[in-house]
C-alpha cells in the first residue's frame, strides 16, 4: 500500500501542469494570491484527462496517507515509551521537514521564478524568495501535521489510553460487517469536515512562517489519522484489515460507491467552482458532504483492492515501499524542473506527463538510494546508515590475507 500511495502522490504532481482548467499564462511569483503553491508550472498543453485524475485523486490520497501513517504509531509507543518515541518522531519527522523547508522547497522552486523573471539570475532569485510573506513548503506540509498529530497520539498514550482502544474496537467487528465501520467513518468525517468548508471554503490555505494548512481539512485528516491509529492498536489481521476479511471481499462494492459519491461531488462542484460563496448554502452543504463520502469511500477502495490483489510479494513494490518516505522528501525537486525543462517542447501533454513521471520516479529513487551511504541521508530518509562491507583483500601470488593466520 505504501508503494502504491507513493506512486499516486507523484502521479498527481507530475500532472499538475497539464490541467485543461488552468489560465493561458504562468501564475506570477510575487503576486498573491501566489497561486503557484498548488501549479508551479503552466505548460500550454492540456489534457482535461488530468483534469478528472487529479480531482479524484485529491480527495483521499492525503486522507489515506493519513491513516497509513498511524497504522504502526500505537504498538511503537507501548515498546519505545513516551519519551523515546517522541524523539524518534522528531528526528523522523521534524528533521526532514527542516531539510525540505531550507534545502528541497527552494531548490524545487527556482524555475517557477525564472518562468517570469526580468532577472533569472540565482541572487535575484534568493531575494524575491525571501521577500515572500510565508516560508513556501510544496507538499512538505504534510509533514508537520503529521509530526503534530503523533505527538498527539504520544500525549493520549499517557492520559487517555482507553481512547483509542476503544478506537480499536470499534474496528473489531469490521472484519464481517466494513459497511457499518464504513458508515461510520462517513458520518465522522462529514461531521469533521463540513463546518470548516463551509466556513473557510474547500480551497482556502494559511500559511504561518513555515507551517501551511488547508483550513478545511486539518480535522478530517486527524480523523484518518486516529481511524488508522485504532486498527494498529486493535492489530492488523484482527480488523478491517484482515487478509481474508470482508473488506477485501466486496472490494466491487467500495468502486461502485467511491464512483458514485465521487461523479457526484465532480458534477456538484463544477456549480460553484466560479462562484462559491455567492452558491446557495444548501448547495454547497451537499458538495461538502458528497465530498466527505468520496473521502472515506476512496480510501475504503484503495484498502481493498491492495488487500485483495495485493497480496503476492513483489520485489518492485517491496523496494518502493521501502524508498517511500525518501522518494516523498524529494520528489517535488525533480518534478518541477522536468515540468519546467519540457516547457519548450511541441508534444503532448500526455507524452510529457509519463516523461515528468518516469523521470521523477527513476530520479527520487535514485538518490533515496545514494542517501543511505552518508549518515545525515540516512537521518533523513529514516534509515540507519549502510556502511558497504569490505571483504579482505589477499596478496597477489600467496594464500596469505589478513584473516588468515600466518
Amino acid at each position: 500500500m505504501r508503494g502504491v500511495v507513493i506512486l499516486l502522490v507523484m502521479s498527481f504532481h507530475s500532472v499538475l501542469a497539464y490541467l485543461a482548467f488552468l489560465g493561458p499564462a504562468p501564475f506570477a511569483f510575487d503576486r498573491s494570491p501566489y497561486e503557484w503553491r498548488a501549479f508551479p508550472i503552466v505548460d500550454s498543453h492540456r489534457w482535461l484527462g488530468f483534469d478528472v485524475f487529479c480531482a479524484s485523486q485529491d480527495v483521499y490520497v492525503m486522507a489515506l496517507m493519513f491513516f497509513l501513517s498511524a497504522l504502526f504509531t500505537w504498538p511503537s509507543l507501548s515498546r519505545k515509551g513516551i519519551r523515546k518515541f517522541v524523539v524518534d518522531r522528531l528526528l523522523r519527522l521534524g528533521v526532514p521537514f527542516v531539510f525540505a523547508v531550507t534545502v528541497v522547497v527552494p531548490i524545487a522552486l527556482y524555475p517557477v521564478y525564472r518562468v517570469g523573471a526580468v532577472d533569472p539570475s540565482l541572487g535575484a532569485y534568493v531575494q524575491h524568495y525571501l521577500a515572500l510573506p510565508f516560508w513556501p513548503n510544496g507538499p512538505m506540509w504534510f509533514l508537520w501535521q503529521l509530526l503534530a498529530l503523533t505527538i498527539l497520539a504520544a500525549g493520549l498514550h499517557r492520559i487517555a489510553p482507553e481512547s483509542v482502544e476503544f478506537l480499536g474496537r470499534l474496528s473489531a467487528s469490521a472484519r464481517i460487517h466494513p459497511g457499518r465501520y464504513l458508515a461510520v467513518l462517513t458520518t465522522v468525517s462529514a461531521l469533521a469536515y463540513v463546518p470548516l468548508a463551509l466556513v473557510f471554503t474547500p480551497f482556502s490555505w494559511s500559511d504561518r512562517g513555515p507551517f501551511a494548512l488547508q483550513l478545511s481539512r486539518p480535522l478530517l485528516d486527524a480523523v484518518f489519522y486516529f481511524a488508522g491509529l485504532g486498527v494498529g492498536a486493535y492489530g492488523l489481521e484482527r480488523g478491517v484489515l484482515a487478509a481474508k476479511g470482508m473488506l477485501s471481499r466486496r472490494w466491487h462494492i467500495w468502486l461502485a460507491l467511491a464512483l458514485v459519491f465521487l461523479v457526484l461531488w465532480m458534477g456538484l462542484t463544477s456549480l460553484v467552482l466560479n462562484d462559491a460563496a455567492s452558491a446557495p448554502f444548501i448547495l454547497r452543504l451537499v458538495v461538502d458532504m458528497c465530498f466527505a463520502a468520496a473521502c472515506a469511500t476512496g480510501c475504503f477502495l484503495m484498502l481493498s483492492l491492495c488487500l485483495r490483489f495485493g497480496a503476492v510479494r513483489s520485489r518492485i513494490f517491496d523496494q518502493l515501499s521501502k524508498n517511500a518516505f525518501g522518494m516523498y522528501l524529494l520528489h517535488y525537486i525533480f518534478i518541477v524542473w522536468l515540468q519546467y525543462a519540457l516547457l519548450g517542447v511541441a508534444s503532448l501533454a500526455i507524452t510529457k506527463a509519463a516523461l515528468v513521471f518516469g523521470g521523477t520516479l527513476l530520479f527520487a529513487w535514485a538518490t533515496t538510494n545514494i542517501l543511505r551511504y552518508s549518515r545525515f541521508g540516512a537521518l533523513l530518509i529514516g534509515e540507519q546508515w549502510f556502511v558497504p562491507e569490505r571483504r579482505p583483500f589477499a596478496l597477489r601470488g600467496t594464500n596469505w590475507s589478513p584473516t588468515r593466520p600466518t
